[in-house]
């Protein structure tokens, strides 16, 4: 039951982090968005800022909606949530805000947390070596 209850945490906080991009988030997202992103990509800032909020709202409705692969998409969160850190470390070395991410200790603390929250999608999704089904 508590990874049932940390899966379903887990899918509220990317749906809320995915709302935030789309939403009310969206101007604030784009000016951390690293300009090398934009020439690998080959896109705009706010085209990933976009996508990104998307696949977060894809990634939680999955964490819910399909229980038989919980494991794979345990997996495509801690991909994501790793996918994601370079930029995070872009936006804590530039000292650039970010909703609720206002002064260098929080963008550093930020960092800290991802770690945690890899640890957590393979938790939640039992998708971590020995862990039952």
């Amino acid at each position: 039951m508590t990874r049932v209850f940390a899966r379903w945490a887990l899918a509220t906080l990317l749906a809320a982090a995915g709302a935030s991009h789309l939403l009310w988030g969206r101007r604030g997202y784009r000016i951390v968005v690293p300009d090398w992103a934009t020439r690998l990509f080959h896109t705009d800032k706010d085209t990933i800022v976009v996508a990104s909020g998307v696949v977060e709202l894809m990634l939680g409705s999955a964490l819910v909606a399909l229980p038989a692969e919980r494991r794979r998409v345990g997996w495509a969160v801690a991909a994501f949530f790793v996918a994601v850190f370079p930029g995070n470390v872009h936006q804590w070395r530039t000292g650039r805000s970010a909703p609720m991410l206002r002064t260098d200790r929080a963008r550093f603390v930020r960092l800290l947390l991802q770690p945690l929250l890899v640890g957590w999608a393979l938790w939640s999704t039992s998708a971590t070596p020995g862990s039952s089904r």
